[in-house]
């Protein structure tokens, strides 16, 4: 099946761009497909498990955005990837798919929930990202709006070299939900959008309510029929944006831009650490904007006119190379935030990388660093995924030997775990409290309160070669598995790299190389 797939993709990149680009645009997105139904789906491994709530996280609610837990990609400013609602204890659980958007290929990376009860979410295919307003319990679109295709997407297609797609992150998918439920994230064409949902006679539409243009600012002369291989002086993808404290709305490049956008004056103030990479969201709090490159962690402020300034710098060990399930040579986590005192991310050290912990207090006097714990097997270390962060615990997962979902994972390539370190009350270090062998090869995880279980996603490879797939539910004090929950088998099923979501209602989502899954319990305990 894989060479069969893999003969029809070289035919489509053998194609000429002008006329794939005809084809793409023909693809007409449906409302409400489904994804096929697959023997089994629902079943579940183990048995299920009444919930053992753990103590609230509290959190500052950020002025400028959405509810803490539902406004970004990773629950909220600080990254935590921890939800409050109680999600599926495997009780009768019923899985729900629907494909992303046109044809069989869509995935949607990630849910944000309004006020209202409505949810925004992000899917892509190859003619581009399109944001949906949806209602998740029927996962029933109600508007669509789409945004530019990415230049990396053509030029992948033109090098017929698919990893050009799955090294980029720039284009939306690190979008933020601001105070008024409006998305907020930057485009393909260097423009800073603030898109609102509002209902007419007609129904929902999703509008821009503002753009800012960046291209001054940031250089983006990309890809095009003339330029097949532009350098990071001619082209720099923004990967992310997220709002500080006074609302000063911040971003990030590629290629080492960080930049402020004052949304009341439209001033634009950037500066540039050249030769760094930058290919992950970052973290904001009261204290600052805290940023992680290929090669240092930061901590940042602003100048008196918004121009961003460097507080501390913290290199850690890149390495020598690229690993495989890594998408640079550098740390692959989001930074984290620990409370009110500590900063977590990894390092991309050789033999095994090291989850780092450090005081991120401005006028912290004496060593920074507070623990350095390696991970996983010698030789098969990697994560390029945020990890949990609950108060003092850390939950991270291993993401060695995964590529994306047309380079189907192998239970000898992906050699998995999944561990839990704590940093010690009184700051003098850290503890590794579990350690699971289970495999999480792409998702990003999230950790459920109402529950008191941290969910993942994970394969099974069948007797046929081709992979099943499942939810995954580790019990946070333990490590245990409780259980895991079938949703689907093959490609179409495939989680690459997209993000877990738990609603207010207690569903969980999770995206798909074709769609999304929402699954939840049949029956509450």
């Amino acid at each position: 099946m894989w060479k069969k797939l893999g003969l029809g993709l070289l035919l489509v990149l053998a194609l000429p761009v002008a006329v794939l680009a005809v084809l793409l645009l023909r693809s007409e997105p449906m409302d409400l497909p489904a994804l096929p139904t697959q023997p089994g789906q629902g079943k579940v491994v183990g048995a299920a498990v009444a919930a053992k709530p753990l103590p609230d996280l509290v959190l500052p609610q950020h002025p400028f955005m959405a509810q803490t837990g539902f406004n970004a990609m990773h629950a909220d400013p600080y990254n935590s990837d921890v939800h409050r609602p109680q999600g599926p204890l495997g009780h009768a659980p019923v899985v729900q798919t629907r494909q992303g958007r046109g044809g069989d290929k869509g995935m949607c990376v990630g849910l944000t929930f309004r006020r209202d009860g409505l949810a925004f979410m992000l899917c892509s295919a190859m003619q581009g990202f399109q944001f949906q307003l949806v209602d998740p319990e029927t996962l029933t679109i109600l508007a669509r709006h789409d945004l530019p295709s990415r230049p990396s997407t053509w030029q992948a297609i033109a090098h017929r070299d698919l990893g050009i797609i799955y090294q980029d992150s720039s284009g939306g998918a690190y979008y933020y939900l601001d105070h008024q439920d409006r998305v907020v994230l930057v485009d393909p064409q260097q423009r800073l959008l603030r898109l609102a949902a509002v209902p007419g006679a007609e129904g929902w539409q999703i509008v821009e309510e503002r753009a800012w243009d960046l291209s001054a600012a940031v250089p983006n002369r990309c890809f095009s029929l003339s330029n097949w291989n532009p350098t990071p002086e001619q082209c720099d993808p923004v990967t992310a944006a997220l709002p500080d404290m006074d609302g000063v709305i911040w971003w990030i490049t590629r290629y080492g831009r960080i930049g402020t956008l004052d949304p009341e004056t439209g001033a634009i103030r950037v500066i540039h650490l050249a030769g760094e990479e930058i290919q992950n969201s970052f973290a904001v709090a009261e204290d600052g904007v805290f940023i992680v490159s290929d090669h240092a962690l930061y901590r940042f402020d602003k100048t008196a006119d918004g121009t961003p300034q460097v507080d501390w710098r913290e290199r850690y060990d890149r390495g020598s190379g690229h690993k495989v399930g890594a998408i640079n040579q550098g740390s692959g986590t989001t930074p984290t935030l620990l409370g009110t005192d500590y900063i977590t991310v990894t390092d991309n050290a050789d033999d095994r990388i090291n989850l780092l912990v450090y005081q991120r207090a401005s006028d912290w006097q004496g060593e920074r660093e507070i623990c350095r714990i390696p991970l996983f097997e010698s030789g098969h270390s990697v994560t390029d995924n945020s990890m949990i962060g609950y108060g003092n615990s850390i939950i991270i997962e291993n993401n060695y030997g995964y590529r994306y979902a047309m380079a189907p994972p192998t239970e000898q390539a992906v050699t998995g775990g999944i561990s839990r370190i704590d940093v010690r009350p009184d700051g003098s270090g850290c503890d590794r409290i579990w350690h699971s062998t289970e495999r999480a090869p792409s998702v990003v995880p999230k950790l459920s309160l109402g529950s008191g279980l941290a969910y993942f996603y994970t394969f099974d490879t069948q007797a046929d070669g081709e992979n099943a797939w499942y939810l995954m539910a580790l019990d946070f004090e333990t490590g245990e598995t409780a259980f895991k929950i079938h949703t689907g088998v093959g490609e179409r099923f495939d989680n690459s790299w997209a993000p877990i979501t738990i609603g207010p209602d207690g569903t969980l989502y999770v995206g798909v190389f074709a769609g999304i899954v929402a699954i939840k319990d049949g029956e509450r305990l």
